[in-house]
Formats: structure tokens, sequence, C-alpha cells
């Protein structure tokens, strides 16, 4: 059976690692952190993960925290404006439920699983030097970087054509908390979508963490505004102070949430996470000094901004996807031909929809999106519509990010 190596674990990288085992393949991991130091320390992202992505990690029973984790029924779209004013709220119901595991739970538990299915795990820092001695010693078939930070990702060339910002264009601020008191305009569990124009955007997203149920609390500013007060920490924020922002900028900003957060705390002494990075597509096959091919899979090559938190869905899917063209591949050889199809295949299914769409929610709403969210407010069949392209954006492209698509839309809606 062919040899796969897979450096890094992540959603992705873990999740095509566990599922090429369990078709037969022999697999080699190589992850920087053991499950104990994953566990144990700080979040890395947030994630909420819809139906068509659970769907990819439920074909290969890595569903493992069903039972536990709050069944997210849906987003609840709040516009404020002016700031500090609450202009509508749309709830907006999903078909089928979101989950948000903390990666902290997960991956520890994916590394935990890989072993016990027989993937070769190796906890190791890999280097441009490591992986182009790797790849010479004729030991794999195909090599795979899933390493989404570090030097690694250097290795793979911006694709000018496909990246439109040169800058970031949010600064990212998450605290994982318990004692959030449920939404009374709508009690279930929800994502809530907070959206400040011209200063950024807060989420609130129901998850599961290592010490139960819990909340992110998750805020998107605008560089350099007023929400943007963690730019200037020097390394990591004392968690506490973040968490102390965190609630002052709710409080002033968007006080019917506070209201909700007399109790917060956060969920450990590591529950924090801020900075922020430009959104960038690379393209998808890097030549080591060795003369080594390796090929690029999820935010190694597809890096968007997290404000449609979409970020685990493309990796889940990107999985999929390379999975089934490995199989598809049988014993030929995975060469670069093949690597700049698969990724291909993969932009044309689901990346450059996800990008064109989360490229035009970092900029001002237009006034045919602003018209579509509003009639969300009083119209189910666009709130259900609007929740559910979260599950495939492709949709999107049929109705909301065309103003011509968009009018005559709303026209049918309003006449049937």
């Amino acid at each position: 059976m062919r040899n796969i190596l897979i450096v890094g674990a992540g959603q992705a990288g873990l999740q095509l690692a566990l599922s090429l085992r369990a078709e037969g393949y022999d697999v080699t991991l190589m992850s920087a952190r053991t499950p104990d130091e994953i566990r144990t320390g700080w979040p890395t992202s947030t994630q909420a993960m819809f139906d068509l992505a659970l769907s990819s990690e439920r074909a290969y029973q890595l569903d493992g925290w069903q039972s536990q984790t709050p069944q997210i029924q849906g987003l609840h779209v709040v516009l404020s404006a002016p700031p500090g004013e609450m202009a509508f709220g749309a709830p907006c119901p999903l078909d089928a439920p979101a989950q948000s595991v903390d990666q902290r739970v997960k991956m520890a538990q994916w590394l935990l699983d890989a072993e016990d299915r027989g993937v070769e795990v190796i906890y190791n820092s890999v280097t441009t030097q490591d992986l182009d001695a790797l790849t010479q010693l004729g030991r794999y078939d195909l090599t795979i970087v899933a390493a989404g930070k570090g030097e690694l990702v250097a290795m793979f060339d911006r694709d000018d054509n496909r990246s439109v910002f040169t800058s970031p264009q949010r600064g990212l601020a998450v605290s994982y908390v318990h004692g959030l008191a449920p939404d009374p305009r709508w009690p279930v569990p929800h994502v809530g979508f907070h959206a400040i124009p011209g200063l950024g955007e807060l989420f609130v997203i129901p998850g599961l963490t290592n010490s139960g149920p819990c909340d992110i609390l998750f805020w998107e500013a605008v560089p350099g505004g007023p929400l943007d007060r963690y730019a200037d920490a020097v390394g990591r924020m004392a968690p506490q102070l973040h968490l102390q922002i965190t609630l002052e900028l709710i409080q002033e900003y968007l006080p019917w949430v506070h209201e909700r957060a007399g109790a917060v705390e956060l969920t450990d002494a590591k529950a924090t996470l801020h900075g922020r990075y430009t959104p960038t597509i690379r393209r998808p096959v890097a030549h080591l000094p060795g003369g080594g091919r390796v090929l690029g899979l999820a935010d190694v090559v597809i890096a968007n901004d997290p404000i449609t938190g979409q970020g685990s869905n493309t990796a889940a899917k990107a999985a999929d996807y390379y999975l089934k063209s490995i199989l598809a591949r049988g014993g030929h050889p995975f060469d670069e031909t093949w690597m700049n199809a698969t990724f291909e295949g993969f932009w044309t299914a689901h990346g450059a929809a996800v990008t064109g769409w989360t490229n035009a929610m970092l900029q001002p709403l237009p006034p045919h999106v602003q018209q579509l969210l509003g009639a969300a407010a009083g119209n189910q069949d666009v709130a259900r519509r609007f929740a559910n392209g979260f599950s495939d954006p492709n949709d999107f492209g049929n109705w909301l990010m065309d103003p011509d698509k968009a009018t005559a839309y709303l026209a049918e809606v309003c006449a049937a």
C-alpha cells in the first residue's frame, strides 16, 4: 500500500491522516506538539463547523463529541447602528445543527486516535531542511504540508491573482468563557453575529472545551479603530486583562450582550488568543532544494479571514477532497500535474466561493446585502437560506453576491 507523509496536525492534516488510514494507506503524521501539550496549551482558533463539513468527519467516525457539544441551531444576525444601539436582529435557522469543539480537545484526541489506528505519529517540529531530507528518502509516495503556521508556509508562493489583500483586515481577539446567559431574544444555541459598521464584529459561539460547554467571545476589529485595543500588547496579553477589555468593548458597543455577561469567567488559565494576519492564497506546490515536490493543504494555501467562520469548514472539505483525489489516483504517481489539478479542483468546488464571499464581508456591506439581511429579519425563507449558506457558500453566488440576482430573489420571495 502507498505511503503518505502529512506534516501538520490540525483539522485538515489529522482528518486526512485518519481517513487515509481507514482506507488502508500507510500514513506518517508529523506533529509539533503532543496531545498533552495541545490539551493544556493556548487555543489556536475559533470554529463553528456546519453540516457539510461535519459530514466529512461523520463518514469516518471522527465526530466523538455529539452528545457533549451544544447543537447550534442557527445564526442571529444583529446590526448595531449607530454603535451601541440595535438596528435590527434576524434569527436565521439552520436545516442541520452546527457545532464547535475547541481544537485543544479535538486535536489532542485525534492524535491519540491516530496512534491507536496505526498512523505512525512523529512528534517533532519540521523545518524546510528537514522536509527536504525527508522527501529524498524515497519512502513516501506523497508529502502533504498541512501546517498553516511557521516557516513551511513560506515555501508556497503567494498567488497574486487570487490574493486581494496585502495587509491584515481585522485584529482578532478570542476568549473562551463560562457563565454567559442565553440570549433571551432567541434562547436556542446559536452563533451571535453582531456587526458594528465601520468598526468590526463580535461573534458569540457556543462550544465545547476541556471543562465542558462554553461560549467563545470573538472580536474582529477594523485595524486602528476603537475596537482594536489588543494591538499594542507585546507578546501574549495577560488573559484576565484580555477578558476585561473584551467585556468593556461589549458593554460600550453591544449593551444587550453585556446584559448576559454578569457571571462570565474564563474557562481556564490559557483561554485567550489575539493576533492578526493577511488573508492570502498561495500556489499549491512547493519545490524543495533537493528536487522534491510537496502539496499544500487547507490554510497553508487558502488562508482567509475568519469573519465568515469558514477556516475549519474549508479545512475539513479540503481534507475530504484530497482524500477522494488520492483514492482515485490508484497506483499512478502523485506528480506535480496531479497536485495542481487536485488543488484547482478543490478551488473550483469550494475555495473560490468561500474566498470571494469572505473577502466581500470584510468590506462595507453593499446596499443589496443590507436589504437582504433586513428582509431576513421578517422572512424565514431568506433567513434560512442565509444561514445554510454557511454550510455551502457556493449558494451565495446564486443570490447574495450579485445585486441583480439579489433583487430578483427578493422579488420572488415577496411575491410568494
